[in-house]
């Protein structure tokens, strides 16, 4: 089959296969626009990109501000909410100012507004935002509650809103702790019934005494620092109501996207994800860890526990301790017997295993040489002595006069001789040997000559 049809002056053969090609493109390519563009009358408005459905089970908490996990967002999506409302002096002018930008967001709302409001909350589900809980009253420091009054605190905020509904609503499972005061004990409450714990990625510090503008720059600063994420507001804050319309309007300018969240049902389940899109820092593909196989879950057939051994069975010197009285303290007593037996194996002695006697001759020497060197070692330092002493020269003795008898008056001629020693016993003693080294000599001699 073959379809034509004028372009312009010229007419154009199409086959109908080609054309059907065509026309299922574009249609694909329409349903991939913002879903603002059919129902958004404005077509200049930021509207709403996408619609995320999610499983609150599966991750019940969220916000990187204070866990591991957030929303899986693309890089320039925004999440909006708003918290405290309904206040239908300023939750009704934001309601407008989304409406006219054909942006959805999500509430979390306090128990006793709704009750106060309920046509409040009954115009955030019909404008098609997602309507969530806030606790009852709105604590300040609910992490120093008791789990009776937190839990209080939830479950009438909880019933609040849905009274204020109407028979047969149903409102999400998302949750937002009133100023973000987690504890361990609001979060395990809020996970067994089936909620889903939010936190978020960044503030405006609107609920501060600051200028709109302010809230505006802040909210822009910190999602460009961030690149994208959840946004925390208030819609009881006139500031907020004032800088709202500039947020909006910057973030269709800087390229950002508005993705509205919604819960997982029967009929409409969760968009599929990757478990990396969730956290906040994703484990890099360059890292070997993240490509290793997860550790599998193994059941056990059986709990039974082995007994606890003894002291004794752990150290091989604490025998006397079985002899003492066990102190008594707040363990669980051990048992005397010992689970297992013990031997103790000792090294046998016994004459095949000793090592040879070695022979005689390794210790004979020559009874000669032997007495020879220890004779050589034993004279030798004291002849060395006697031969110092031997030769160790006389001092000249002394003139009668100043002068001594190496000058020979003024002229200073040289004296040609020393004068010799008045003979007597103190030269004798000079020039002879000394007994004393002579009998210690005599001493080592016969040392010597008995070994």
């Amino acid at each position: 089959m073959r379809t034509e049809f004028m372009a312009g002056n010229v007419r154009v053969g199409v086959r109908a296969t080609h054309l059907a090609v065509l026309m299922l493109g574009l249609a694909s390519g329409l349903a991939a626009l913002p879903a603002m563009a059919a129902n958004c009358p404005r077509p200049d408005a930021l509207g709403t990109s996408r619609t995320l459905v999610i499983d609150a089970k599966e991750h019940p908490l969220i916000g990187s501000m204070q866990y591991r996990e957030t929303l899986p967002l693309n890089d320039g999506e925004v999440v909006l909410t708003f918290d405290d409302g309904p206040l239908p002096k300023y939750s009704y002018q934001i309601l407008e100012i989304l409406a006219a930008q054909c942006v959805k967001a999500t509430f979390f709302l306090v128990g006793n507004q709704a009750k106060a409001n309920p046509e409040g909350v009954r115009k955030l589900r019909d404008a098609g935002h997602t309507v969530a809980t806030h606790t009852q009253s709105h604590p300040y420091a609910m992490s120093r509650l008791s789990m009776d009054r937190a839990k209080a605190e939830i479950d009438g905020g909880i019933a609040s809103v849905t009274a204020a509904l109407g028979e047969g609503a149903v409102i999400s499972p998302f949750f937002r702790i009133p100023g973000l005061s987690r504890n361990d004990g609001i979060e395990q409450y809020a996970r067994e019934k089936g909620l889903q714990v939010w936190s978020t990625d960044f503030l405006a510090d609107d609920w501060r005494s600051v200028s709109s503008k302010r809230v505006h720059d802040l909210a822009m600063q910190r999602l460009a620092a961030k690149g994208k994420g959840i946004l925390l507001l208030h819609d009881i804050q006139p500031r907020t109501v004032a800088a709202l319309p500039k947020i909006l309007q910057d973030l269709k300018a800087g390229g950002y996207r508005i993705v509205h969240v919604v819960p997982a049902t029967p009929d409409n389940p969760a968009t599929p994800t990757d478990p990396q899109q969730w956290r906040e820092y994703p484990t890099s593909e360059l890292v070997a860890t993240s490509r290793w196989p997860k550790v599998p879950g193994f059941a056990f057939a059986q709990h039974e526990l082995l007994p606890a051994p003894l002291l004794t069975d752990s150290y091989w010197n604490d025998a006397r301790l079985l002899d003492r009285p066990q102190a008594r303290g707040r363990g669980v007593p051990m048992p005397r017997p010992a689970p297992w037996p013990r031997e103790v194996l000792l090294a046998s002695i016994e004459p095949d295993s000793a090592l040879p006697v070695p022979a005689t001759s390794v210790f004979e020497v020559e009874e000669g040489v032997r007495v020879a060197m220890l004779g050589v070692n034993a004279a030798r330092p004291v002849e060395r002595r006697v031969a110092a002493v031997e030769e160790k020269p006389e001092p000249a003795a002394k003139r009668p006069g100043k002068r001594g008898a190496a000058v020979a008056g003024a002229r200073g001629r040289r004296v040609a001789a020393a004068p010799q020693a008045k003979p007597g016993r103190a030269a004798a003693k000079r020039t002879g040997p000394d007994k004393s080294n002579v009998r210690r000599i005599n001493r080592h001699n016969q040392q010597a000559a008995s070994i």
